[in-house]
């Protein structure tokens, strides 16, 4: 694997990660009820989740890539496709104001914020779809070893996805009681659609 793809797919992670979504809310949400621990126990929580959906899209894409290069294409474009489809929410979201970081839901209490954060990423199917659609655009099969590339590129995503939750969750109670808050996650979001619609062209351009 390059160094260039590596870079541009840490960028991708990163601004992908800023974006305030069910992840955030769900870790800020613990912040504000239980303090700053309860925050870093889901942050931690869902960065352990994030392994957990790395390897199964690293052995399900790893044998899919060795039984048939077809198929991996197929996947591969559909996954543009969904990211294309993000791209497009995040950029309505964010021209109409809505933004998802602004919830008013409640969460249950519970007293192991970290249990409760890994089962609520390992059974979200949502966090699945996007592991198997974001990894494979950034696989070389030329380069071969294609099982170590897509387990590089999944522990890079959780690594930093946890640290921006982390991140979200010492500056949870600030975020939420800042009145400037929706501006930044209209901009956040405004931003990360175009990146991800940029990136859907990209893939769809470029043959591998």
């Amino acid at each position: 694997m390059e160094l260039q793809t590596l870079l541009l797919f840490s960028l991708a992670s990163i601004s992908l990660n800023l974006v305030p979504g069910p992840d955030v809310i769900y870790i800020v949400s613990n912040t504000m009820r239980g303090k700053m621990r309860s925050g870093i126990q889901a942050a931690l929580g869902l960065g352990v989740g994030y392994l957990g959906h790395t390897m199964a899209a690293v052995l399900g894409l790893s044998a899919l890539i060795l039984n048939s290069a077809l198929l991996f294409s197929i996947v591969k474009y559909l996954g543009a496709a969904y990211l294309l489809y993000l791209g497009i929410s995040s950029i309505r979201n964010c021209i109409k104001g809505k933004s998802q970081l602004i919830d008013s839901s409640t969460l249950e209490n519970t007293s192991n914020v970290f249990k409760q954060g890994v089962i609520v990423s390992v059974l979200n199917p949502k966090v699945a779809l996007f592991f198997l659609s974001f990894l494979p655009q950034f696989v070389d099969v030329a380069a071969g070893d294609v099982t170590t590339q897509l387990l590089v590129l999944g522990v890079v995503f959780s690594v930093l996805a946890t640290v921006i939750n982390l991140m979200y969750a010492m500056l949870g109670n600030f975020v939420f009681g800042n009145p400037k808050m929706t501006g930044y996650a209209k901009a956040i979001e405004g931003v990360s659609g175009g990146l991800l619609v940029a990136l859907s062209a990209k893939i769809a351009m470029t043959q591998r």
